[in-house]
């Protein structure tokens, strides 16, 4: 299968890259593709002619959103209408990767695939918004919401924890912020079953199993990294709120449950074991490497 691949120099980008060998990849990054650029997408869907289209090309800096609404919109619902529509136009599959976040968190059971959205900040606005652009511009279009992502090769939550902790600085985490971290490799793995057993168009919830707050997840990431003797005090998002912390809001609870992958024989594993493989990896350096820029 030809597959092209936008933001493939992001760490899902990456993990797909090493991933999907077996396919004819074509990834573009943020340099050779401008998502908001609607003739720039049509052409690019015209050149490589893939037979899908993996849309990883986002805005995930939630302040950043925030601050700057209308870029947000530009890419991550726009631009996503603009890769929809060139994929529409050609006949590629889509499958367009979006967010927990696009859920409130008003609930405390894991959110399945037709639960009602309503997102409470810009970022994850423009993400619900790139979801219903893509759906109304393009009938085969896979939507898979994953939550709080982790990759080698970049800067990612684990590795800001442990800077943190090497740098003696004080580490505070919320208890009542709660999903999944999931590996992007594990995500990856998902996503090329999906495309390969021909998978019906829809919303997918793609995570790992289990559920962590904040603290948790810092907590565990210590734990693998020798540095259990660390202290993580925890607290509040309304305590942290109380420090002069202004960042978006985000919901209190926002599992995904994987229903309809599930259904179809797609598992991941728990979040503890996947983090656990990405520290062997980080120790030993016998891991598989991120491939190059592109």
């Amino acid at each position: 299968m030809k597959i092209l691949i936008t933001g493939a120099n992001g760490q899902l980008g990456r993990s797909l890259l090493r991933t999907l060998t077996a396919h004819d990849l074509v990834p573009l990054a943020r340099a050779n593709l401008d998502i908001t650029d609607a003739d720039a997408c049509a052409r690019a869907l015209d050149e490589h002619r893939p037979q899908a289209v993996i849309h990883c090309a986002a805005l995930t800096d939630t302040n950043r959103c925030e601050q700057d609404p209308a870029l947000a919109r530009a890419v991550n619902g726009i631009g996503t209408e603009h890769v929809a529509r060139a994929c529409a136009r050609t006949g590629a599959r889509l499958v367009a990767i979006s967010t927990n976040e696009v859920f409130d968190g008003a609930q405390s059971t894991p959110y399945v695939e037709n639960a009602r959205p309503n997102p409470l900040n810009a970022y994850a606005l423009s993400k619900l918004d790139g979801e219903v652009l893509a759906a109304a511009r393009h009938a085969d279009t896979l939507i898979v919401r994953a939550s709080w992502l982790y990759g080698d090769g970049y800067v990612n939550f684990n590795e800001k924890v442990l800077a943190a902790a090497a740098e003696g600085r004080p580490l505070r985490f919320v208890t009542d912020e709660i999903a999944t971290p999931t590996a992007t490799d594990d995500l990856a793995r998902a996503i090329a079953t999906l495309l390969e057993h021909g998978a019906p168009p829809g919303i997918y919830h793609l995570s790992n199993g289990g559920e962590a707050s904040r603290h948790d997840w810092a907590v565990e990431i210590l734990h693998l990294a020798g540095r259990s003797d660390t202290p993580v005090e925890s607290i509040t998002t309304a305590d942290l709120r109380a420090t002069g912390y202004t960042g978006p809001q985000k919901p209190p609870y926002s599992v995904l449950a994987n229903t309809r992958a599930a259904a179809l024989g797609i598992t991941l594993r728990d979040w503890r074991d996947a983090l656990k493989e990405y520290f062997d990896y980080r120790e030993t350096g016998n891991g598989a490497q991120a491939p190059p820029p592109v």
